[in-house]
């Protein structure tokens, strides 16, 4: 039993599980935002409705995150408390900053987002919706800073053997981080809006609230459209920060072992990179690929895996397949949304049945292909817990590796219990359907209550 690989592997399936829930959640969240927008312009109950069912699958997934999540933080401890330790005074603050703006934001408007239509007015619920959206995306932005910095550690300095913060601004703006945050947030919403595309969809298979569930389909399918384009722009711009700041991680991702001197670097479209025998097997390869990718040239020079020293090498294997699953997701929904449009030109997007069982088949794939970046991220960074300052053999706790066994054993017993929690509820609510008899809350502002925009004016 080895410490390290235990502790690694026990932090990789806590993650796994959790990151699952807050995708979903700031991209929904953007959703229920937009549909609000749509119900206070129009008054079409219908907005209303659909608010009320869609609130419901996100209050139950922001449930689930916040367990999951504390469970992580408590981790960094457990498992990896000489790491804690080294980066404490960069870590800490990042993630304190997280709970008391994202956290508390999302924690203190909820209530008002779930249970206030009667008791507010239409305004102060509708910044309710958006401060809670705004809380999802905060933390975001905190833990990606957090986790850019491991990437990419700037703004510090060494004192007496400690490590200082020299600028927050610049722990914080790290090189890696606005790559990372854009890329994460964009997952979010591309992830959730097909995956609300796939429930509507089943539902207008079926033949049920097709009135409602094409509506929800039509909005959703409107931000993939937006979304996934942009997506890959963004995962260019990081492969190239990627390149420039951990060479070796995209050698890595590419199965890159020779530095190319003569001519361009290969892309290579299919291999099995062999760790041992620092070489690809059955290898289909697109000449100077890599270097177009890369370098945006020809003949672009491309550093390998060689030019490292194998104890500081990532595994290829992992990463190469982790990044070309993410990436082969992320066309395969570019591909579905150009269907789209032509089923949209010739007014069959909400009767084709094909397409409509393509949009529940591919539902639970940006999820995947979530979990898939989030590999090839860290395992792409090792043998690095901290990029160039701190290997993960140094940064894990002082225990008997029997230790960690025994409490991954109970995590995924917990996590069994959740995850059959939440099923059974999700499918629960999906059985129920959209409520369409409950009476709309009034559109005036109940009496006494003033609008926001008056008492914002004032103040």
């Amino acid at each position: 039993m080895d410490l390290v690989f235990l502790s690694r592997l026990q932090f990789a399936f806590t993650t796994a599980f959790h990151i699952l829930f807050p995708t979903f959640t700031i991209g929904l969240a953007f959703f229920l935002v937009v549909v609000e927008v749509l119900w206070l312009r129009s008054r079409d109950e219908m907005y209303y409705r659909m608010y009320r069912f869609w609130v419901k699958i996100f209050a139950l997934h922001f449930a689930v995150g916040v367990v999951s999540g504390i469970t992580l933080e408590f981790e960094f401890g457990t498992n990896f408390s000489h790491f804690s330790q080294y980066v404490a005074n960069v870590m800490a603050p990042l993630l304190a900053f997280e709970g008391m703006t994202a956290f508390f934001l999302e924690a203190g408007f909820l209530g008002i987002m779930l249970f206030g239509w009667n008791r507010v007015s239409p305004s102060i619920h509708f910044l309710s919706t958006c401060l809670v959206a705004l809380g999802a995306t905060l933390s975001s932005f905190w833990i990606m800073a957090a986790n850019a910095w491991m990437q990419t550690p700037s703004g510090f300095e060494m004192v007496d053997g400690e490590l200082m913060v020299r600028s927050f601004r610049e722990v914080i703006f790290n090189p890696a981080f606005p790559t990372h945050l854009s890329h994460m947030i964009l997952a979010s919403y591309e992830t959730s809006a097909f995956a609300i595309a796939g429930i509507a969809a089943w539902f207008l298979i079926r033949k049920e609230h097709t009135a409602f569930f094409g509506r929800s389909l039509k909005i959703a399918l409107i931000m993939a459209a937006v979304i996934a384009p942009a997506q890959v722009m963004i995962g260019d711009m990081k492969g190239l920060s990627t390149a420039k700041h951990q060479p070796a991680k995209l050698a890595a991702m590419e199965g890159h072992w020779e530095t190319n001197t003569e001519g361009g670097a290969a892309f290579k479209l299919f291999a099995i990179p062999d760790m041992e025998a620092e070489r690809n097997r059955l290898e289909i390869s697109v000449p100077n690929g890599l270097s177009y990718l890369i370098t945006h040239s020809r003949d672009g020079r491309v550093q390998g895996l060689k030019d490292f020293p194998k104890e500081d090498r990532p595994n290829a294997l992992i990463t190469y397949w982790s990044f070309r699953v993410m990436v082969g997701i992320g066309f395969l929904f570019i591909g579905v949304m150009v269907w789209a449009l032509v089923l949209a030109v010739r007014k069959q997007l909400y009767t084709s049945t094909p397409f409509l069982k393509t949009l529940v088949a591919v539902q639970p794939l940006g999820f995947l292909a979530v979990v898939m970046g989030w590999i090839t991220t860290e395992v792409g960074r090792q043998p690095w817990v901290a990029y160039g300052l701190m290997r993960t053999a140094e940064g894990v706790s002082p225990i008997h590796p029997g230790n960690v066994l025994w409490s991954f054993s109970v995590f995924i017993l917990f996590f069994g219990i959740i995850g059959t929690s939440y099923f059974y509820y999700i499918l629960k609510i999906l059985r129920s359907g959209p409520d369409l008899s409950s009476p709309i809350p009034p559109v005036q502002i109940p009496s006494g209550m003033r609008p926001v925009e008056d008492v914002l004016k004032e103040v």
